[in-house]
């Protein structure tokens, strides 16, 4: 039933926002260059590798050796506009058709973290990885990495129809009214290092 859900909103949402996602892409390909989808690979359901979708927000300007700069100083004013409204992440709606995310479900992140986290955090990876979730909803990016988990594994434990539909409307308020991200935010998220790495420097 999920899955059926998450494909019919999917590809209506891709309906009715085709002509918001061609504009973007127009004005990505016109103030950022090209590629205009940015795509990485991340961890799906059980950690199988898919690769994700984004609107680029970022520049490829690069020092004298040749390395790129640091995100903060790549991510233009119109990428930060993308972000803070998420409009970079509508092609992930693709990603949802492919069977990749689903809606609602843990945001998927690094692959560089699936060897960090604890048994309890792993559990984040029983579910298909979502758009929106659980946590996005209850703090986002002001709470830490080890709250964050436990608010992904909470809804492994605790998801329904009518879990998922709360999230949802949550998730539009907080688009809407840009709530729990600061500026700083929007440029970059420090990384997760591992909670016993952490414990361990205590």
């Amino acid at each position: 039933m999920k899955r059926m859900i998450d494909v019919l909103i999917s590809f209506i949402l891709l309906f009715i926002f085709s002509p918001v996602i061609l504009l973007i892409g127009i004005m990505v390909k016109y103030k950022l260059g090209s590629p205009v989808i940015f795509k990485q690979k991340r961890p799906g359901l059980y950690g199988k590798p898919f690769y994700l979708y984004k609107f680029r927000s970022m520049t490829d300007q690069r020092d004298k050796k040749g390395e790129l700069l640091p995100d903060y100083q790549r991510l233009t004013p119109f990428g930060s506009f993308l972000r803070q409204h998420s409009l970079d992440e509508l092609p992930q709606l693709v990603n949802v058709l492919k069977g990749d995310l689903s809606l609602v479900g843990p945001r998927p992140l690094l692959m560089d973290y699936l060897s960090l986290y604890t048994e309890e955090q792993a559990k984040r990876h029983l579910v298909r990885p979502g758009i929106t979730g659980w946590a996005q909803v209850n703090g986002r990016n002001k709470i830490t990495w080890e709250e964050k988990f436990e608010l992904d594994v909470w809804y492994v434990n605790h998801h329904n129809l009518l879990l998922d539909i709360r999230i949802i409307l949550l998730t539009i308020g907080k688009v809407f009214h840009s709530n729990d991200v600061n500026q700083t935010e929007y440029e970059t998220v420090s990384r997760f290092t591992g909670t016993k790495a952490k414990e361990v420097s205590k």
